[in-house]
């Protein structure tokens, strides 16, 4: 898996610089047989989009409620890049929002050639400007303001608090979060990562409060400080694209304190489908499927792995 991992930054970096850079639960009237596939049985690293079972009343939920009878359609960025999708390619099942809307879509009934993707803008899609899909995926962050114009599943994901320094620096040995109290750390000042570390954390030091993390990015690049403390997406994004020689040693874990934004799916304003989709996203999270998909494509794909709170 290291070796792999080590293919895959590379990957990440290659393409972001070419461009770039759970739930509602349904009733309890399901028949015995949906209730017995999605029984937790799914452990990390072993998910596969050919095991996910239909879930007969998502399914039944969503007949008649989308854009075309029988068939559904999904969005996502244009161009869109690792983690989430790779080669720019989302029907292929491969990174993490790619394997969850197929994952979805096929706990509803929709699998094959009754799933299409189309491209927009993250900025319009958000803005409601464009409601040519079903659903639509692209990292977004659910907002009471965005929810004016658009309408959110559950969350399916929350960007944990993470840490990112160099590969050979202070950092380098993180296992655990009481391995930071002794490093100089900084984060952007008006956070939830500079809250994390006052917090959470609780160095030794005092942490070092930026403008921006532009200007965290600035002083971990010039070693005025060991190492930063970030959500998750944006730690990848500045280890393959802004601060050569970076690594994101860990994230923690969502008990820790101090998550993040939680992303949902992104549909048209007062969309039907909302509560099909979340009866779907619950009944992965029962089964171990968003689990495995998260761990496989944004803790071991990514080098990221989950750092313990003792």
């Amino acid at each position: 898996m290291l070796a792999l991992a080590a293919m895959n930054k590379t990957l990440i970096t290659t393409v972001a610089l070419a461009g770039l850079l759970l739930a509602a639960c349904g009733d309890d009237d399901k028949s015995s047989d949906s209730a017995d596939t999605t029984a937790a049985t799914i452990a990390p690293g072993e998910f596969d989009l050919a095991s996910v079972p239909v879930d007969q009343e998502a399914q039944q939920c969503a007949a008649g409620k989308t854009l075309e009878e029988g068939k559904l359609v999904l969005a996502t960025g244009d161009p869109a890049f690792p983690p989430y999708m790779l080669d720019d390619d989302p029907s292929s099942g491969q990174g993490f929002e790619s394997a969850l809307a197929l994952a979805v879509a096929k706990t509803m009934g929709f699998d094959g050639d009754t799933v299409s993707w189309i491209r927009t803008s993250f900025d319009t899609a958000a803005a409601g400007s464009d409601t040519g899909f079903d659903f639509n995926l692209q990292q977004f962050t659910i907002t009471e303001e965005r929810k004016q114009v658009v309408s959110f599943s559950d969350p399916y994901y929350t960007a944990n608090q993470a840490v990112l320094g160099y590969a050979d620096g202070a950092g380098a040995d993180v296992t655990k979060l009481s391995d930071l109290k002794s490093l100089k750390l900084g984060a952007a000042a008006g956070t939830t990562s500079l809250q994390f570390i006052e917090d959470v954390i609780q160095p030794d030091a005092e942490p070092f409060a930026y403008n921006s993390n532009a200007d965290a990015k600035a002083a971990l690049d010039a070693k005025q400080i060991d190492a930063i403390i970030t959500d998750l997406p944006t730690g990848l994004y500045l280890s393959a694209v802004e601060i050569e020689g970076t690594v994101v040693f860990g994230q923690f874990p969502v008990d820790a304190g101090g998550a993040g934004d939680q992303w949902g799916l992104l549909f048209p304003k007062d969309s039907a489908l909302v509560e099909c989709v979340n009866m779907a996203l619950a009944a992965l999270a029962e089964s171990g499927a968003t689990a495995a998909i998260t761990q496989e494509w944004m803790a071991d794909w990514t080098e990221a792995p989950t750092l313990s709170k003792d």
